[in-house]
C-alpha cells in the first residue's frame, strides 16, 4: 500500500504510491499534522478501491500533475494493488550510512565516533558503497562477514577476532534497520547471530607477586602500579586520573573519565562512575605521587612534561621488562584489573560491592569471568580485603618524584 510521507527540508506531505507498475509521489502543502495525515490516509484508501476495481484515473485524482507524462494514457487501467515502495527506489549504501552516521553521532562519546566511522570507511563502504541500501541481501551480508573473518587482524588466530567481527556487523545491522525503517522495506539482517566470543582469559598474580612487582619496578612507576594493582581500575581511568578527583579527606578516587588517544572523556558507561576507597598501600602512593607531581600537572600519573602516561611505550619500557627480569609470565598490563577483582573475591567481600568497585553495572560478568574466586562467606564493605593488604607491608621506600618519560 502506498503511505504519507513528509518533505525533511520542507515538512509539507507527500504521498507515496505505485500505480501501473511505476512509483509515483504527489506533493501537498499540507503540515505534517495528525488531521492532514488522516485526510491523505483517507485520500490513499479510495484510490486503493478504484485501483482494485479497475476504475482509477490518474487525472482525475491529480489533474494538474507532472507525472501524467509517465503514464501512457489517462484512461481507467487494471492494476494490482498497490505495493510497498520498491527497494531499487533507495538511496546509496554511501549516502544513506553518512546521513545515519551524522544523525546519530551527536549521542555518542568521541572515541565511538572514532570508532564507528573507523568501520564504515574500512570495511562496509568499500564493500556496499555503491549498492542500492534497499539491494543488499542476507547473502552479501554473510558473504561481508566471510570475507571479514579471512582479515589478518591481532585475534590469536592471526585474524581479525569475533569480537571485531561482531562490531563491524553491529554497525551494518543499524544502518540497514533504520534505512528499513525509512523507505519501507524489510531488513536483510533478519536470524544472523552474533558469532560467540571465546571466554576472557585470567591470569591474575598473586598477592606475593603483586608485592615483588612492586618492591621491583622503577622508583617513579611504585605509585602508579600500587594504584593499579589495588583499585582495579582501567588502562584508561588509571591513566586519565586527575587530582581534582582525588579525595584524600574521604579517602577515595572518584572515577569520572578514561583517557583514549591521549584526551580524557566520560567513562565507558554510566555504571562505570564510581568511587574506590583508597585501599591498603593505596592512599600512601597517593600523598607521595601527590608530592611528585602534584604541582606540576592536572593528571596524577605524567612524564616530565606533565602529559598522560603513553600506554603503548610504558608497557614495552617498563612493565614487560619488569616481569621478564622477575621471571614471571609475560602478561599484558590489563591483568592488574583482573588481580584486584580476584583479590576482593578470594579475601570474602561480596560479589555485589565488587561489582561496583570494578564499575560492572551488575554481577553477570564478575561470576562468568571470575567465578572460581568467590568464596562461600563473603562480605559487602572493603573490609576483608583491607585486612588482606594489612596482613602486607611494602619493603620498597617511596620516592617523591615524577615519572620519567618510559
Amino acid at each position: 500500500m502506498g503511505k504519507v510521507r513528509v518533505r525533511q527540508e520542507s515538512k509539507k506531505l507527500f504521498i507515496d504510491f505505485r500505480y501501473d507498475g511505476q512509483r509515483f509521489r504527489e506533493q501537498t502543502l499540507l503540515d505534517d499534522n495528525a488531521k492532514n495525515r488522516k485526510q491523505l490516509e483517507q485520500l490513499l484508501q479510495r484510490m486503493e478501491a478504484k485501483m482494485l476495481l479497475g476504475e482509477f484515473n490518474y487525472a482525475e485524482f491529480f489533474p494538474n500533475s507532472s507525472n501524467l507524462q509517465k503514464l501512457k494514457t489517462c484512461q481507467p487501467t487494471n492494476t494490482a494493488k498497490p505495493q510497498v515502495v520498491s527497494d531499487l527506489d533507495t538511496p546509496l549504501f554511501n549516502d544513506f550510512s553518512n546521513q545515519w552516521f551524522d544523525e546519530s553521532k551527536i549521542q555518542w562519546r568521541a572515541s565511538h565516533v572514532r570508532n564507528v566511522s573507523s568501520i564504515l570507511d574500512s570495511s562496509l563502504k568499500p564493500t556496499f558503497g555503491k549498492k542500492p541500501i534497499g539491494e543488499i541481501t542476507k547473502a552479501d551480508i554473510m558473504a561481508f562477514r566471510a570475507k571479514l573473518a579471512k582479515r589478518r587482524g591481532r585475534g590469536i588466530t592471526g585474524f581479525v577476532s569475533p569480537k571485531t567481527i561482531n562490531s563491524h556487523m553491529s554497525i551494518l545491522r543499524m544502518v540497514l534497520d533504520e534505512a528499513a525503517e525509512r523507505f519501507d522495506f524489510e531488513t536483510p539482517y533478519k536470524n544472523i547471530k552474533p558469532l560467540k566470543l571465546q571466554k576472557t582469559h585470567i591470569e591474575p598474580f598473586s598477592l606475593h607477586e603483586v608485592q615483588r612487582i612492586i618492591d621491583n619496578v622503577r622508583a617513579d612507576y611504585c605509585n602508579y602500579y600500587t594504584v593499579r594493582f589495588f583499585t582495579g581500575m582501567r588502562t584508561g581511568e588509571v591513566d586519565g586520573l586527575k587530582w581534582k578527583n582525588i579525595d584524600f579527606a574521604k579517602r577515595e578516587i572518584l572515577v569520572r573519565e578514561t583517557l583514549i588517544n591521549g584526551e580524557t572523556e566520560y567513562t565507558k558507561t554510566d555504571g562505570s562512575q564510581r568511587e574506590i576507597p583508597m585501599f591498603g598501600q593505596v592512599y600512601d602512593a597517593l600523598k607521595t605521587q601527590y608530592a611528585a607531581t602534584g604541582h606540576m600537572s592536572k593528571y596524577v600519573f605524567c612524564n616530565q612534561m606533565g602529559q598522560p602516561l603513553d600506554h603503548n611505550n610504558v608497557t614495552k619500557r617498563v612493565w614487560y621488562p619488569l616481569l621478564k627480569s622477575l621471571g614471571l609470565t609475560k602478561r599484558r598490563p590489563y591483568q592488574t584489573r583482573h588481580t584486584a577483582a580476584t583479590l576482593f573475591l578470594a579475601s570474602g567481600e561480596n560479589p555485589e560491592w565488587v561489582a561496583r568497585m570494578l564499575g560492572h553495572s551488575s554481577t553477570e560478568m564478575l561470576f562468568k569471568v571470575y567465578s572460581r574466586y568467590v568464596p562461600n562467606a563473603t562480605r559487602m564493605d572493603g573490609s576483608a580485603f583491607e585486612r588482606l593488604l594489612g596482613n602486607t607491608t611494602p619493603t620498597k621506600p617511596q620516592k617523591e618524584q615524577h615519572h620519567e618519560t618510559a
